[in-house]
């Protein structure tokens, strides 16, 4: 899939992400912050690039900003960006 726009998905709120989504020149990159940074950042950007290699998603920008999320949220937010974001 190929990022035509940025777009977005998610929210503010408690356990919850939000993840915003741009056409990026170099490959896939990931800009994170969460509350929880410390203890589960490594899973969270596991979770996101995981989640960009089963979309086929090359050259994107994605930035999250974390408040608390389970894998499943923030595997769903990725997937609503990115296909906002597409063709």
């Amino acid at each position: 899939m190929k990022i035509v726009r940025p777009a977005k998905a998610g929210t503010m709120e408690s356990n919850d992400i939000y993840i915003m989504v741009y056409p990026n020149e170099n490959g896939n990159e990931i800009q994170l912050d969460s509350i929880v940074l410390k203890q589960f950042g490594n899973q969270i950007k596991k979770v996101i690039m995981d989640t960009l290699n089963e979309l086929e998603v090359e050259n994107a920008l994605v930035v999250a900003k974390d408040r608390g999320a389970l894998d499943y949220t923030i595997k769903a937010r990725v997937e609503t960006a990115i296909k906002r974001a597409c063709e």
